[in-house]
């Protein structure tokens, strides 16, 4: 992006440097920026005009959050500059914990996930907006989408069968799960850690409505393969220290069950080179969980 449109910003037009981000899966364009001062830095995201209607939904979320006390992003500026929308948030100082828990102790990583966990919590506050269906509803119809293409798709996942039936056994129990503000990607990917803590949650493009608990699946596909003292920690932080019931399991294997077949077609959807790595995920998983035979995965401990 040209520096010129940059500078048609009133908040950052002075600043002193532009580094381009390019990490992540969004769409958006990403910069820090770095004001004159030296000290202040912002985040600049850019994109399509049309989406800005969804990002000031998204920008008033981030707002939300701070008033949670949620330890995110805080919203600073939102508007369009020549053909282009853009939205500046506060910056988190400090590294990706995808790429940084590895070099913790386990004690260490427990402790982080215990505090991102907490940060979760917080987050489930909020509830959904009142013209928002039941998750039961919208979650049902969406799997059902999903297993229609992977039906039509050419890859096929080992006893397939047996994980749709388990599905079919056990998605009523969305029928009463509350209806509340989901992150939707809350994994290490999204999470910044700063002097061995708990910097801050990033990314709320995907944020979404309804059952708490299936923010949790992220952890079986993403966090798990990276760091297990990690997600134990993210999973007791969340409960306050206390051992989850089998209720949250039989749910959290409910919604890993469902993430096979939404993962074999978004991948071939979105990127599909990326597919033999996507495959080893969901074969780690199943494992984890015997193919459902188990509720709590192997690495729980």
């Amino acid at each position: 992006m040209s520096k010129t449109l940059i500078t048609q910003i009133p908040l950052i037009s002075n600043c002193k440097d532009v580094i381009e981000i390019k990490k992540g899966y969004s769409s958006d364009e990403k910069y820090l920026i770095h004001m004159q001062d030296g000290n202040n830095k912002l985040l600049l995201r850019m994109f399509n005009v049309e989406e800005l209607v969804l990002k000031k939904s998204e920008y008033s979320i981030l707002g939300m959050m701070r008033e949670y006390h949620v330890t995110c992003s805080r919203p600073i500026s939102i508007g369009e500059v020549g053909n282009r929308g853009y939205m500046i948030t506060s910056y988190i100082e400090g590294k990706d914990a995808e790429d940084e828990i590895s070099t913790y102790s386990d004690e260490d990583q427990f402790n982080m996930g215990f505090e991102a966990g907490k940060e979760l919590r917080k987050m489930h506050q909020l509830s959904a907006p009142e013209h928002i269906p039941s998750w039961y509803l919208r979650k049902v119809e969406k799997h059902n989408r999903y297993i229609d293409a992977y039906l039509e798709c050419e890859i096929k996942i080992k006893n397939d069968q047996r994980i749709m039936k388990f599905i079919d056994e056990n998605s009523h129990l969305m029928k009463d799960r509350p209806n509340l503000f989901q992150h939707d990607d809350f994994h290490l990917g999204n999470i910044i850690l700063n002097n061995h803590k708990f910097a801050g949650v990033i990314d709320f493009n995907r944020y979404d409505w309804g059952d708490p608990y299936h923010e949790f699946f992220k952890i079986g596909i993403f966090s798990r393969g990276v760091s297990i003292p990690f997600s134990i920690g993210q999973i007791r932080g969340y409960f306050n220290n206390n051992e989850p019931d089998e209720n949250f399991w039989r749910l959290y294997s409910l919604y890993m069950a469902m993430c096979v077949f939404s993962t074999v077609v978004w991948t071939l959807k979105t990127i599909p080179n990326n597919m033999n790595e996507m495959l080893e995920k969901v074969y780690m998983y199943l494992e984890d969980h015997d193919y459902f035979s188990r509720l709590k995965p192997k690495w729980y401990k």
